[in-house]
């Protein structure tokens, strides 16, 4: 490792995690600058909050952000530091925000839309980057995803091998990234589809041509997302195989464990939104195979898992681009079923004012038998309740609800009718000395699924529904009617 790295933005750190000054892994990032795409994500938040906050000697925070929504780069920052996710540390340490320092740039434009200026001050600076920036939408066309997902990763490796002193690229993948392998282990296997190919062709056919031949392309790939993702991998091994650079695949994932707070989610996307619904009881049939292992990774252990990569890379580098399964399977599995029941279980113990009927679900795999409850237990149900709105000059939205659940269902019903077995040899190889380990925990091998589910459903009703932990009595009388 050089010593020849920035020392930008160093604020106050006396009263953060101050416990942890033996720590490998935060005397690596101490002075160092980092890069971070997609921050405005759920990782890239939850990224950006440990790194503040566990590491409060680094250098530089940069956060490559486009406009968005008439929303200028600047706007975008503020809004995403005023997350409850930053709760914590802005009442131990406020000042150390003044490290985070916004860069203009869009991962879909030519040379990231990076100004001369600010390009030039990435590449003299930065010395870590990890690149989170994605479309995770599954029914994501195929020409959107792949500037995005491939030819946006391909542009952040030029970007970095344009640093002066970089120290570690860290692409941030999926576990689901081989969808169409049942045994995945920790390497990078080649795309059914020569990514420099197909980012000529969405270069060059139109539209409407390139979803002729999408289904092709995708081989057994169950949509746009596992495809582009597996692409990307395929460009970092071939790009980025002389620069010190690793792959890290999560799961699905989930909400916080334990940092900054048991249970923090933002994000209504994948199997949130499901629970989320099934404590509202608006959910009652779910495609699935209950007997299957389920795979989830809490959002803090995949921020640490990221965070001891970056540092992994840099201390021991190798020929190769190291590959980490961040997964829960293999080391603390639980089934579809279990977890139903967790959810279920909790849905009715701390319930939302804001629920509609008395939870209850049923995880079954003939189709037709979940068309005919789909369309009495939840197309029917929407629709009167947003009848009665109507009536009462309330604006309708449970029939919005329910399209877009059953959008959600139907793009993930491939992964709840499939299992795979993911091998995490990497992963384990993180393991430091013991503050590391305490500060970083990246082994999920002891998490209490009740004790995780409970704190999930909670964290829904306080973070995503906003509903105060008062109104539970009420709920629960709602509930006795």
């Amino acid at each position: 490792m050089g010593t020849n790295h920035k020392k930008e933005g160093r604020g106050n750190s006396d009263n953060i995690d101050a416990s942890v000054t033996n720590s490998p892994i935060r005397n690596f990032f101490s002075g160092r600058c980092v890069l971070i795409t997609g921050a405005t994500g759920f990782v890239g938040k939850a990224l950006v909050e440990k790194l503040l906050r566990s590491c409060p000697d680094v250098g530089t925070i940069f956060l490559l952000i486009r406009p968005k929504r008439g929303l200028d780069v600047q706007t975008r920052q503020k809004e995403l530091l005023k997350n409850p996710i930053f709760d914590r540390i802005r009442a131990e340490c406020p000042n150390v925000f003044n490290k985070v320092v916004s860069v203009h740039g869009d991962v879909s434009e030519t040379d990231l839309g990076l100004s001369d200026g600010d390009r030039q001050r990435v590449v003299t600076a930065v010395n870590v980057v990890f690149h989170a920036a994605a479309t995770v939408r599954f029914n994501e066309s195929l020409k959107a995803a792949v500037m995005l997902n491939t030819l946006g990763t391909q542009r952040v490796i030029q970007l970095c091998r344009d640093i002066q002193n970089l120290q570690a690229f860290v692409h941030v993948s999926t576990a689901y990234s081989n969808a169409d392998k049942s045994e995945v282990l920790e390497i990078v296997y080649p795309p059914p589809a020569d990514p420099e190919c197909v980012i000529q062709c969405c270069n060059t056919l139109s539209d409407d041509a390139l979803e002729v031949v999408a289904q092709k392309l995708q081989g057994k790939h169950p949509n746009t997302y596992t495809l582009t993702k597996a692409m990307a991998e395929w460009v970092v091994s071939e790009q980025a195989d002389d620069i010190p650079a690793a792959i890290v695949r999560p799961s699905i994932v989930t909400a916080a464990w334990h940092e900054p707070v048991p249970g923090w989610v933002d994000s209504v996307g994948g199997i949130t939104g499901i629970m989320m619904e099934i404590g509202r009881g608006t959910i009652r049939s779910i495609i699935c195979d209950q007997k299957l292992t389920m795979d989830l990774i809490p959002v803090d252990i995949v921020v640490n898992t990221l965070i001891g990569v970056a540092w992994h890379t840099a201390t021991y580098r190798t020929n190769t681009v190291r590959v980490y399964n961040c997964t829960s399977g293999s080391v603390n599995p639980i089934s579809w079923r279990d977890f139903g029941i967790l959810t279920h279980h909790h849905a009715c113990a701390t319930p939302t004012q804001y629920v509609m009927w008395y939870p209850g679900f049923t995880f079954r795999t003939n189709r037709f038998v979940h068309k005919i409850c789909e369309l009495l237990f939840h197309f029917l149900p929407a629709f009167l309740a947003d009848l009665i709105r109507r009536l009462q000059g309330v604006q309708p939205i449970m029939f919005k609800i329910f399209k877009r659940f059953q959008l959600a269902a139907k793009a993930g019903e491939f992964f709840s009718l499939h299992e795979w077995k993911f091998h995490c040899d990497n992963v384990c190889a993180l393991i430091c000395d013991a503050q590391d380990k305490a500060t970083f925990n990246v082994d999920v091998s002891q998490m209490d699924w009740n004790q995780y589910v409970k704190n999930y459903m909670f964290g829904i009703r306080t973070f995503l529904l906003k509903d105060s932990s008062d109104t539970i009595p009420h709920a629960r009388r709602k509930l006795q009617m």
